[in-house]
């Protein structure tokens, strides 16, 4: 990898995977929206769903995300194959969560996505999430009372 471009390339997919995953936590629906680009697409097989366009986008994340009490989603490094201004990737994920209705789920999936840039960057062309393995025996553990506040609010400040 003695490319420059090659090198700062795979750094900002890389960012633009975190990114999705801080704006999913943080319920920045927008956010996670504009990571997209005009005529992306998010599918989820084992679900049947599938959105496209920014708005879908957005409003499929809010649609999904208001059916957890809690959610919490880790993003570990994959794999990212540049071709020129696309590419094509993975990214593995494990996530841990409680629906309203109660049940949990532990998940292990991958998130098989292209990628393309824009003027804007790299931004996700499509993402398509395959679960590997769910775990619905009940989480022993709960969120805080805190885990509806704010960002501002749980982020530490000093003086």
């Amino acid at each position: 990898m003695r490319d420059f471009q090659a090198i700062a390339d795979r750094f900002e997919i890389e960012a633009l995977r975190g990114e999705f995953t801080d704006a999913a936590m943080m319920h920045d629906y927008d956010r996670l929206a504009s990571l997209f680009t005009e005529d992306g697409v998010v599918r989820i097989p084992a679900i049947n769903a599938e959105t496209a366009g920014r708005e879908g986008i957005r409003a499929g994340a809010e649609r999904l995300q208001g059916q957890w009490n809690y959610f919490v989603q880790i993003t570990h490094a994959g794999t990212i194959q540049l071709e020129g201004d696309t590419a094509v990737g993975r990214a593995y994920i494990s996530e841990l969560g409680q629906l309203r209705d109660g049940s949990s789920h532990q998940n292990y999936a991958i998130y098989h996505d292209r990628y393309r840039r824009t003027a804007d960057g790299w931004k996700f062309a499509e993402r398509v999430y395959e679960i590997r393995y769910v775990d619905s025996t009940p989480l022993l553990g709960s969120a805080p009372q805190t885990a509806g506040a704010t960002a501002k609010e749980n982020t530490p400040t000093t003086k």
